[in-house]
């Protein structure tokens, strides 16, 4: 089988990614797979993975990555590539740029929901209807949309009056 970005050499190094129920290959000679920068020859964490080939780990206009550390633990990129695993809070913040594209890759979403017993699903679900409600309530206010925003008021009270019932 040959390299599929040289055409030229013997492919060495395969690849596979799965997205949903699609299915890439991809086949690379040593060369191209080194120019790609992957190192076969030492070990691949999930992590280099997940935040190398995504494109994830690129650096960033206000201190490249691996440079960028936690203010609070002052965990750096390369801790977390060793051991995958934040140090605390604030490095979701420190590193958002760099675990967004991650995370979205994991769980196919930007915000991590979980799993809820289903006799909560509807009171969860609910409360979260009423969180959002609330924003658009307050920001109809700010702008003076006071027809908006009693819509928004009354529809938030039937919420609440479902969710005591």
């Amino acid at each position: 089988m040959q390299c599929e970005l040289c055409k030229e050499h013997e492919a060495t190094v395969h690849l596979t990614q799965v997205v949903g129920s699609e299915v890439k290959k991809v086949n690379l000679c040593e060369a191209c797979a080194a120019k790609s920068g992957l190192d076969i020859k030492g070990t691949i964490s999930i992590t280099d993975l997940l935040m190398g080939l995504s494109g994830a780990g690129k650096p960033t206009r206000e201190a490249p990555a691996r440079d960028r550390a936690c203010p609070r633990c002052h965990m750096r990129r390369e801790d977390f590539k060793k051991t995958g695993r934040l140090g605390c809070a604030a490095c979701y913040e420190t590193f958002a740029e760099e675990l967004a594209p991650m995370l979205h890759n994991m769980h196919r979403a930007h915000q991590h929901t979980g799993k809820i017993p289903a006799r909560e699903s509807q009171r969860v679900q609910v409360t979260a209807e009423v969180a959002a409600l609330q924003k658009a309530l307050e920001k109809a206010v700010v702008e003076e949309n006071f027809e908006e925003a009693a819509k928004l008021r009354d529809h938030i009270q039937a919420l609440r009056g479902k969710e005591s019932a």
